[in-house]
């Protein structure tokens, strides 16, 4: 029977698909170039001096981006203000705090993973209420969810998929799903094959309302964190994502329509192989410039150290009581005199908002900009 757009997806496939597609020679070769360059990139997250100051640099660009994919766009200077300070972040617009609750999403499911070392539902609708601040679950039975074209889309307001519906149908999918990617004695898959596949049925279910794509996003992550691939859920997939968005949306609709799991694995593949590299180079990049300015700034300013210089490159808008904090006994007068040091060292540039004074990593901001 052909595939009808318009019709409810219940005859989605339960994992795992045919055996050959794990046997694959295209993928195969895939899978060994995609793994050393994921091997790379966590060696280099490793390398860094607090293994949580990725927490506002990739991941932040990550959330940003993925939040991007669901046409939902906020500035860098307006992120980067929020971040640097909660009242800027309470008073954020839409768009930024949907940005912002993206990384909070993604830190709560590390969190979660850390603690039961295991994917399972709760995980995942934490994540999924995190990203869309809801105490929503799974959707409902009864609920007539179709996902269209965007309305700046060719032919808009077109129903491109009808995810599946039904009394129990979701639920039995996702226990399908999640026992798929964490029993490794029944399904012994390649934890990126696993993940290649999961994050289709994923989306393919849309098991919630809204959020979906991004809650999707978060979990591939997560599950390569699970697995021991990633340190941490920092690998900067989104920018694939969106660079390739007809193909990744047309990979997807492969698989609905034809079964065609080799065109999207080998997709995804490649996805986390340009993504490790650009990881990679990011992490350097970051590195190599923290290096330069540890050694300039302490050749400079006598009261400069490498808790300091770590600090100012965990993110790239920083407001002066955050740095007067790291020093003890700091008056606001010599904390003023510490910002103007760093100012005139050239290390931060100092930003006027009204009354609001953010002092830039100029440096930091060039290599997150590529």
């Amino acid at each position: 029977m052909p595939y009808d757009r318009n019709i409810p997806f219940n005859d989605i496939s339960i994992l795992p698909p045919s055996a050959e597609i794990e046997n694959d020679v295209d993928i195969l070769k895939k899978l060994v170039s995609s793994s050393r360059a994921l091997a790379t990139v966590n060696s280099s997250m490793l390398r860094l001096p607090n293994p949580y100051m990725l927490v506002n640099t990739i991941a932040l660009q990550e959330a940003q981006t993925s939040t991007a994919i669901e046409n939902i766009f906020t500035t860098e200077d307006e992120l980067y203000k929020a971040i640097s300070d909660t009242v800027q972040e309470d008073n954020a617009n839409t768009a930024t705090k949907e940005v912002l609750r993206y990384r909070e999403a993604l830190w709560e499911g590390y969190r979660l993973i850390n603690e039961k070392k295991i994917i399972d539902m709760d995980c995942v609708i934490s994540v999924f209420r995190q990203v869309k601040n809801s105490s929503a679950g799974l959707r409902s039975p009864q609920s007539q969810t179709t996902i269209k074209r965007g309305q700046s889309e060719f032919r808009a307001g077109e129903t491109i998929y009808t995810p599946p519906r039904g009394v129990g149908l979701i639920e039995k999918l996702m226990d399908n799903l999640l026992n798929y990617l964490n029993n490794d004695e029944q399904y012994p898959a390649d934890p990126l094959i696993k993940m290649c596949i999961a994050h289709y049925q994923f989306e393919a279910i849309h098991p919630f309302q809204d959020g979906n794509g991004r809650t999707g996003r978060i979990l591939n992550l997560l599950y390569l964190v699970n697995k021991g691939l990633l340190s941490q859920p920092t690998l900067y997939l989104s920018k694939y994502i969106i660079i390739h968005k007809d193909d990744y949306y047309y990979n997807l609709s492969v698989v609905t329509q034809r079964g065609g799991w080799k065109e999207w694995i080998l997709y995804m593949l490649d996805a986390i192989e340009k993504t490790s590299g650009l990881t990679n180079s990011l992490i350097n990049d970051i590195i190599n410039q923290m290096n330069a300015t540890l050694d300039y700034g302490k050749s400079k300013l006598k009261w400069y150290n490498k808790e300091i210089n770590e600090f100012i490159f965990s993110q790239p808008y920083l407001k002066p009581a955050a740095i007067g904090a790291l020093i003890e006994r700091t008056s606001r007068t010599t904390l003023s005199k510490y910002m103007s040091d760093l100012v005139n060292a050239k290390i931060l540039s100092p930003q006027k908002d009204g009354k609001e004074v953010y002092y830039i990593n100029d440096d930091l901001i060039r290599i997150l900009r590529g």
